[in-house]
């Protein structure tokens, strides 16, 4: 998988599409995820433009951990998840849909499914509510 400068987290990183942010810094945004597989699923991207961790720079990896461990810490808190799955595909063969580096950060439930990967498009004011739950407990 090769990277494409007009995926959607590219886009989305220079302005051209719309997102729902949670958070940013100078290396990475998180966005809520907007086909979410759960309430609150987040993505973490890195600004760097690679397809895949085996291209990731090692800066841009710390960042990467540092910002999704900051957001697992408030999706947990803000949402009273039982667990957090963090997650991370590479390639098509492994269920990576964007070939831009992505981490999911997916509350979990006891006893609820999760919804199938990539599949229904969630209403914006819903992920905005979720988005403002999860900022508030960002440290």
């Amino acid at each position: 998988m090769s990277y494409d400068s007009n995926n959607a987290f590219a886009k989305i990183l220079r302005g051209d599409l719309p997102c729902v942010k949670v958070a940013e810094d100078d290396a990475t945004c998180a966005i809520m995820g907007l086909m979410p597989q759960a309430d609150g699923h987040v993505l973490v991207i890195p600004k760097e433009p690679v397809a895949q961790i085996f291209e990731l720079s090692g800066a841009s990896a710390i960042a990467c951990m540092r910002m999704t461990q900051r957001i697992a810490i408030a999706v947990r808190d803000a949402l009273q998840a039982d667990g957090v799955f963090i997650g991370q595909f590479n390639g098509s063969a492994a269920g990576q849909t964007v070939a831009h580096v992505h981490f999911h950060v997916i509350p979990r439930w006891e006893g609820v499914a999760l919804s199938l990967h990539a599949r229904e498009i969630a209403d914006v004011a819903t992920l905005e509510a979720f988005a403002q739950r999860i900022r508030e407990r960002l440290v």
